[in-house]
């Protein structure tokens, strides 16, 4: 059996709650905007903290079995799907994940080219992309500890601009809105998860850098019950007061477009750190003759160039592929893990 005590290059459980929320801050902001403006403030709230609950106890079982096999999530899906079956898991999970990166490498772009826009610049979005890109690239390359800084850094700056925000969208004078266009409560809640389910499936590549047990539990409730839906509910709160489907739009109406687009740019670059890091660790269990720095830097390379493209149309179908494919994933490994690997995994099993 794999060892889990206390080891050496390992990281306490709010550390891990850091990096997590680091990497969450860019679909949270994405998301959290087309659900304010179709919810009123108590449903808002119920949605989150339910949202809030499933993921948490997902998050904490999924964590728990990284820690307990100090294994990547391809080490541990080998298990349940064997040699094959986790190449076709792994294929699925890379796509996801290069998809993130895609997606935030063109909010990152969009995000600098409208707030140089506002200063009278202009620069064409395709090169901010991939200078974003450079950035992404550049804070992955230098492993686990170096996305732990990262995060250390840039997740109280966003928090602090993301209250500010708040108290601007809150006290502002956009008019309020009597009624909102309303979202099916089940709709709702299965948003809030599957915006960060991937991260959650995912969570054993997390979970095998924890101190131990303990420790992967307060990183699952510190960033999944506490921090997650505070985040949520802050980044819905400009467009339900506003009615805008988007942060920055919403921002726009209160007269505050530069603390978002920096907001959005500090989220883009935590979060697509993290998903480089995650990237790089399922790709390289798919192309095992090359080096992780040239897999993290073809990553890199390829999400400039889709990242240009006009890809926020494909978001939402994005996302639902997302939520019908990745839980099943997660729910089988569970399931062998209490089946047959709750004293361990063997390396020979």
């Amino acid at each position: 059996m794999r060892e889990t005590e206390n080891t050496p290059n390992t990281a306490s459980g709010l550390r891990i709650a850091m990096i997590l929320l680091g990497i969450a801050v860019t679909p949270v902001l994405l998301s959290s905007s087309s659900l304010g403006n179709q919810l009123s403030g108590s449903q808002l709230i119920s949605v989150v903290m339910l949202g809030g609950i499933i993921l948490t106890l997902l998050s904490a079982i999924t964590i728990c079995v990284g820690e307990k096999a100090r294994l990547p999530t391809y080490g541990i899906v080998k298990y349940a799907f064997g040699e094959k079956g986790a190449v076709a898991i792994n294929i699925l999970m890379a796509i996801s994940l290069f998809g993130w990166i895609a997606v935030t490498a063109n909010m990152f772009g969009h995000s600098v080219h409208d707030l140089l826009a506002e200063h009278g610049l202009e620069v064409p979005t395709s090169l901010l992309v991939a200078l974003g890109c450079c950035l992404f690239v550049a804070s992955t390359a230098f492993g686990f500890a170096v996305l732990g800084k990262i995060a250390q850094v840039a997740v109280p700056v966003i928090a602090l601009v993301l209250c500010y925000i708040l108290y601007v969208a809150t006290h502002g004078t956009a008019p309020v809105l009597e009624s909102v266009s309303q979202m099916n409560t089940g709709v709702a809640v299965s948003t809030v998860v599957g915006t960060i389910i991937v991260l959650v499936a995912t969570l054993p590549d997390f979970g095998s850098f924890v101190h131990n047990r303990k420790h992967a539990l307060i990183a699952a409730v510190a960033a999944f019950l506490v921090a997650y839906p505070l985040l949520y509910w802050a980044g819905a709160m400009p467009s339900a007061l506003s009615g805008q489907g988007s942060l920055l739009g919403a921002m726009a109406t209160f007269g505050a477009v530069l603390p978002a687009a920096l907001l959005l740019i500090f989220a883009c670059i935590t979060g697509n750190a993290g998903n480089m890091f995650q990237g790089t660790l399922v790709v390289s269990t798919l192309l095992t003759r090359f080096p992780k720095w040239q897999i993290t830097l073809a990553l890199g390379v390829l999400a400039a160039i889709v990242g240009s493209m006009d890809i926020m149309a494909w978001f939402i179908p994005f996302l639902l592929f997302l939520g019908i494919a990745t839980p099943p994933v997660a729910g089988i490994y569970i399931s062998d893990f209490f089946l047959y690997r709750r004293n361990g995994y063997q390396p020979t099993s």
